[in-house]
């Protein structure tokens, strides 16, 4: 193995933001796109007051979730029956292939660190339109 192959650190700052399926604008961090990351992605979403993310689920990745501040409503189950209110210094944790709908029902914005064990940014996001209706707007 050659010098230039050899996997190095990165440093990313997080000032480039991109649309995610989901609906939400996630700043860019730790994955395969950027740094060539092979079993971990990593990056930070801020969530308007008022806004809420299509309902979806990651097929075979788990989730955890760091919110740093505000706070995230988010709806959880097969019919997003469950719901939970994470605060600012709590920790959120999402098997994989469960549905969820998170939203910032507050006046401030909720900041969060999101790692999800898939590198990829969006590859294993998958969409409920059909559950979207289960949680009022």
């Amino acid at each position: 193995m050659d010098v230039t192959s050899k996997p190095t650190c990165h440093i990313v700052r997080p000032n480039h933001a991109y649309d995610g399926k989901q609906g939400l604008s996630y700043f860019q961090g730790v994955a395969a796109e950027t740094v060539g990351a092979t079993g971990i992605c990593m990056h930070l979403l801020t969530i308007p007051p008022g806004v809420r993310a299509k309902a979806h689920l990651h097929e075979a990745h788990e989730t955890a979730i760091y919110v740093l501040s505000g706070e995230a409503h988010t709806w959880y189950g097969d019919r997003l029956e469950h719901h939970v209110i994470v605060h600012a210094g709590e920790l959120f944790y999402i098997p994989a292939g469960v549905p969820h709908l998170p939203a910032n029902l507050s006046s401030t914005p909720c900041t969060a660190i999101i790692a999800r064990t898939d590198p990829n940014e969006q590859e294993s996001v998958v969409l409920l339109p059909e559950l979207d209706a289960l949680v009022p707007a």
